[in-house]
Formats: structure tokens, C-alpha cells, sequence
């Protein structure tokens, strides 16, 4: 096939850029480096059936070139971060909502063969059920998480509506080399790794019982691939681990000291996905478990030599928005 990949010099999207050369198929990787770097796609770098374009998804009349003899678009490009959004949620709108409907427009005028969505479990907000599935109550807490769910809610409305072949999977914690290293205060691996490299104690947010079901990138990909590789279409799924992991147990894995901070509003005690659906219509399910995964992305750690070191006062100064906003009136 030839396959386009929106955001495909970022994290996941690089390893599915990847897992796609390496499937024969040829794929164009879009992206507009505002996060992203070629750099993630070294290990396919060489590949004729690789081509790199630079531009963003919110300049349709820039995108629809790309699109032609397109049979399978994956859409991963879009703003990420928590506080960001809160602080700026036009600019989420922008990229996450009208990026969203720039694609699929493109999409259906090329009349591709399939598209899947990279969506996001946050819009479960703080579930009342674990695991998690796919049709409990949509709970989004801030604007990332929203603006998510809004292009999942088009996705969704075009292949109902234009019948354009479209899938949505809602994406747990998902971890492993190539993750971001710089930008804003987020994702716990990332500021743990450069924490770990500094000989500086972990940032533990509240006691560290709260679990997430970190879900290792590869298995991300391939349940990419599984979708794309389906003729389901209009559907759902959430994409997990199977399991869940504390973040006590993660600091025990990567070894050192704790220095725990205030827990913060709007976040789940827990994230545990249901993936008995996609277990069941995709054949999918996570190949790499947790201990593997981490000393995966402890081999990989020099990638943060260079990344923002935090501690208890610079993530206190970063999310006085989150607290601001989202905390009890």
C-alpha cells in the first residue's frame, strides 16, 4: 500500500513509519517538525520507499497534493500536553479539530482506501469503571482532551455520513524511545528519565498508587497496522497494555530516590483500558510487558541528557494553570 502518515517524524509516529517500511509498504511522512524531528525516522532514513514532506495539517490547500494515490491515511499529527492546552486552546482547536477536518476532506477528494485515527483515552476523564471500555461516559477535563474527542466525534461522522473507511483508537500511556525530550512539563517518563541521568530525586505527583496502563510504542504501531489492514469501519477501540502499573512500581524499576508533590485535579487514581474489543475484531493485543519495556527505554536514556530537568519548584511554576482551572472552585 501507500500509506501517508500525518505527524510521522514524531514519537509513534515514527515507529509506525517504520513498521510500515518494513511491511513493503511505501509512506510518505508528513509532518511540520514543531515537535517531530526526521531524526526519528534514521533507522528507515535510506528506504526508497520513504518520503519526507514538511507541512501542517492546518493548511489544507498545502496538504491535498500529498494525497493523491494515498490508500491508507494514519492521523497522528496534533497539538499534545495538558497545560499547553488550557493556556492556549485556540491553537489546540486549530491543529487538533480543524487539522482533524483538513485531513479527512483531503481523504475523502482522494477517495482512499482506509484511515485511522490516533484518539486518546483522556476523554474518559476520571472513568467509573476499570478496565475501561470503549462505551463508557466521555468525561473530557481540559481542552487537549476535548479537542481529541472532537476529531474522533468527525472521524467517526464521516465514515457515517461520506462513507469514508475510517477507524478511532484511543490510545493508553504510551511509552518508549523516541518520546519526546524537550517542550512542556508532561509526560512522566521523559521527566523521569532526566531526573534518573541528573542523580536528581523523581517527581512523584501525590503518593504514587496511581496506575496507568503504559503501553509500549511497537504494540502501538502494530495495532496501527491491524486497523489499517481491517474492513471495519465507524468503530472504536482502545489500545492498552492489558495491564497497569503503579508509579511506585516505575520508580522501583528505574532506581533512586523520591521526592513526592501535590497530587493535581482532573486526573484518574487510574487509566486501565478494556481491550477485549479490539482483541477480538483486530486479533490485536500488547506484546511487550513493562519490565521489558523500561529497560528498553533505560537503554535509550542518554536521548535525555539534553531535556529539561525538573524538580519541585519549576513543575509548580508550570502547572499553576492546571490548578488554576481545573482545581475546586
Amino acid at each position: 500500500m501507500k500509506a501517508l502518515v500525518t505527524g510521522g517524524a514524531g514519537f509513534i509516529g515514527s515507529h509506525l513509519v517504520e513498521r510500515l517500511i518494513n511491511g513493503g509498504h511505501t509512506v510518505i511522512a508528513l509532518d511540520d517538525l514543531s515537535s517531530g524531528r526526521w531524526e526519528n525516522l534514521a533507522p528507515v532514513a535510506d528506504s526508497p520507499s520513504l518520503h519526507m514532506i514538511q507541512a501542517d495539517i492546518t493548511d489544507r490547500h498545502a496538504l491535498a497534493p500529498h494525497f493523491d494515490g494515498v490508500d491508507w491515511v494514519f492521523h497522528l499529527a496534533g497539538k499534545a500536553d495538558i497545560v499547553p492546552s488550557i493556556e492556549h486552546p485556540d491553537i489546540y482547536y486549530a491543529a487538533n479539530v480543524q487539522g482533524t477536518f483538513n485531513v479527512l476532506e483531503c481523504s475523502r477528494a482522494a477517495n482512499i482506501k482506509r484511515l485511522v485515527y490516533a484518539a486518546s483515552s483522556s476523554c474518559y476523564g476520571i472513568p467509573d469503571r476499570y478496565p475501561t471500555p470503549e462505551d463508557a461516559e466521555i468525561r473530557p477535563q481540559y481542552p487537549y482532551a476535548l479537542t481529541k474527542y472532537l476529531g474522533e466525534e468527525m472521524v467517526l461522522h464521516w465514515a457515517q455520513v461520506y462513507g469514508l473507511p475510517a477507524l478511532s483508537l484511543r490510545l493508553f500511556n504510551v511509552y518508549g524511545p523516541r518520546s519526546r525530550t524537550t517542550g512542556a512539563y508532561g509526560a512522566v517518563f521523559g521527566v523521569f528519565l532526566a531526573q534518573k541521568l541528573a542523580g536528581k530525586p523523581y517527581t512523584v505527583v501525590g503518593d504514587g498508587t496511581q496506575s496507568r496502563d503504559f503501553t509500549y510504542v511497537t504494540d502501538v504501531a502494530d495495532a496501527f497496522a491491524s486497523a489499517a489492514a481491517s474492513d471495519i469501519s465507524g468503530e472504536v477501540f482502545n489500545v492498552g497494555s492489558n495491564h497497569h502499573y503503579s508509579i511506585n512500581e516505575l520508580v522501583g524499576h528505574l532506581g533512586g530516590p523520591v521526592e513526592y508533590i501535590p497530587k493535581r485535579p482532573g486526573e484518574p487514581d487510574c487509566t486501565f483500558a478494556d481491550v477485549t474489543r479490539i482483541r477480538q475484531h483486530l486479533g490485536w493485543q500488547a506484546k511487550v510487558d513493562f519490565p521489558t519495556g523500561v529497560g528498553h527505554m533505560l537503554e535509550s536514556i542518554e536521548l535525555w541528557r539534553e531535556a529539561p530537568l525538573w524538580d519541585a519548584g519549576s513543575i509548580h511554576e508550570a502547572t499553576k494553570s492546571w490548578f488554576k482551572y481545573l482545581g475546586e472552585n
